[in-house]
C-alpha cells in the first residue's frame, strides 16, 4: 500500500515510521526541504508540495491507495474548504481507493459529500496529537478501515 500523507507535523513522521515499519510506501508532502532528512530517515519518500497550491500534488497521487489529508485544525480555511476539494476531485478516476481526513467540521462534511458522491470510503479522525501513539493508532485503524469498506461507502 501507498499512502500520500499531507500534513501530520511530528506525528506524521510516528505514522510514517510504523506505516514504513510494516512495508508500506509512504509519499509525505512537505513544503520545506530541509524536513528531507527527517521524512526519509522515519523511512517516507519526501515530497515538496504545499496544500495550498494543488497544483504542485498533481503528480503526487501517482500511485497512491489511500489519501491522508490530516491538517487538524490548521489555520487557513482554504485548506479545509476549496483545497480540500480540489484535492478529492483529483483522487477520481486514481488508484485512490479510501481518503482519511483530520481537521475542522466543515472539511469533514465536505469529505463525507465528495466521496459519497465519488463513492470512495473514507473516514474522520478527531484524536489528539498530543498522545502521539494513540494518533497513529487511530489513523492507521482509519486507513483498515477505508481499504476494508466496499467502494460507496
Amino acid at each position: 500500500m501507498r499512502v500520500l500523507l499531507v500534513g501530520g507535523g511530528r506525528a506524521g513522521l510516528a505514522l510514517t515510521r510504523s506505516l514504513a515499519g510494516e512495508g508500506h510506501a509512504v509519499r509525505f508532502v512537505t513544503r520545506h526541504e530541509e524536513r528531507r532528512e527527517a521524512i526519509e530517515a522515519a523511512g517516507g519518500e519526501c515530497w515538496i508540495g504545499d496544500p495550498d497550491r494543488i497544483g504542485s500534488l498533481r503528480y503526487a497521487l501517482d500511485n497512491v491507495t489511500v489519501l491522508l489529508w490530516l491538517l487538524g485544525p490548521a489555520a487557513e480555511p482554504d485548506l479545509h474548504g476549496s483545497r480540500l476539494t480540489m484535492m478529492l476531485e483529483r483522487t477520481i478516476d486514481t488508484t485512490v481507493r479510501g481518503v482519511v481526513y483530520e481537521g475542522t467540521a466543515e472539511g469533514a462534511a465536505e469529505v463525507e459529500r465528495m466521496a459519497t458522491y465519488n463513492e470512495i470510503p473514507h473516514a474522520v479522525i478527531d484524536v489528539p496529537r498530543e498522545d502521539e501513539d494513540a494518533w497513529v493508532a487511530a489513523v492507521r485503524e482509519a486507513v483498515d478501515g477505508v481499504l476494508a469498506a466496499p467502494r460507496g461507502r
